[in-house]
């Protein structure tokens, strides 16, 4: 029952430092381009992550639980994984980084797996990886396009303010659109693990995992908020306009096809592609240095402590 229940919290905790460092993915631009208060912003997300978590997360759910490490782990092998990945993602969190909390629990899992002794599917987890890498190429591509397209009525429309009221209306739907994402994406992260346990239903652990992740959002999502929207460029409203719709694309997509993939990622990525749209000058080259280093960080040392400490408290 003391297992069940650290096991149980594990998750939540997972859910809660998701919620704490990806809500920035989903509202950063926003706030940062001064289009919305940041309350209102992550009331919308944390009510929609919710939504994507219940009705989408059950795919990612199956990959996490199952996919990588195809045998069931020791309760002990999860509670690892779990606060490896958690405690790392807090630390990120704390330190203002948009870190992958989908790349520090798939190397939990992974790291676990191999002290565990389990079969770690290698196939499943190199396509994992790449889909890591084309994630923020896709998103910079789309950014690009969509922001040179969301910008030519403004040639044309002789009520500039007009066309700007759409943007902002638009651009708050595409707030929701990315928690959705974000939670259909990253429920299955916080509560995968458990699932890989079979000890309770997946439908119940999606919804658990979206309200630990909308509760992480609600009580300390702000702090990377500012790193996401402001720090890599300064946006206009049709420029995040373009980046969250471009991110929650990729990430839906990714989504359905049960790959967990980093909101993170996604959204540096798209907002590093409209800043190309203004010139590469623009674009905060050490930030994004920054940034990338701690996503090739990530899952190595995580993937490390998970499997150093199974090892050392397994024996």
């Amino acid at each position: 029952m003391l297992f069940f229940v650290s096991t149980l919290l594990g998750g939540m905790y997972v859910g809660w430092n998701i919620g704490a460092n990806d809500t920035a993915n989903c509202m950063g631009t926003s706030v940062g381009s001064g289009l919305i208060p940041y309350k209102k912003a992550v009331l919308l997300v944390a009510v929609f992550v919710i939504i994507g978590a219940s009705l989408q997360g059950h795919y990612v759910m199956k990959t996490i639980g199952k996919g990588i490490v195809t045998e069931r782990l020791s309760n002990l092998a999860v509670i690892i994984a779990l606060l490896s990945a958690g405690g790392f993602v807090t630390l990120a969190t704390y330190l203002k980084l948009p870190v992958s909390t989908s790349q520090a629990i798939v190397g939990g899992i992974a790291g676990v797996g191999f002290g565990f002794g389990a079969n770690v599917d290698l196939t499943k987890l190199a396509s994992i990886v790449g889909c890591w890498v084309i994630s923020p190429i896709l998103t910079i591509a789309m950014s690009y396009a969509l922001c040179y397209l969301l910008a030519l009525p403004t040639r044309w429309i002789k009520r500039i303010r007009v066309w700007e009221r759409v943007i902002g209306i638009f651009l708050i739907c595409t707030i929701c659109y990315l928690a959705y994402s974000l939670g259909a994406n990253h429920a299955g992260n916080a509560m995968g693990p458990i699932a890989n346990l079979g000890m309770i239903d997946t439908r119940w652990l999606v919804i658990g995992g979206g309200l630990s992740i909308a509760f992480g959002a609600l009580t300390y999502g702000r702090r990377v908020s500012e790193t996401v929207g402001k720090s890599i460029t300064l946006l206009h409203p049709i420029s995040a306009c373009a980046a969250q719709l471009s991110a929650a694309i990729a990430i839906h997509l990714f989504s359905v096809l049960g790959i967990p993939v980093s909101t993170s990622q996604a959204i540096v990525g798209a907002v590093i592609g409209v800043g190309l749209v203004k010139g590469i000058r623009t674009v905060n080259k050490k930030m994004v240095a920054r940034i990338v280093i701690g996503w090739i960080a990530t899952p190595t040392v995580v993937g490390l402590v998970s499997f150093s400490l199974y090892k050392l408290l397994s024996t």
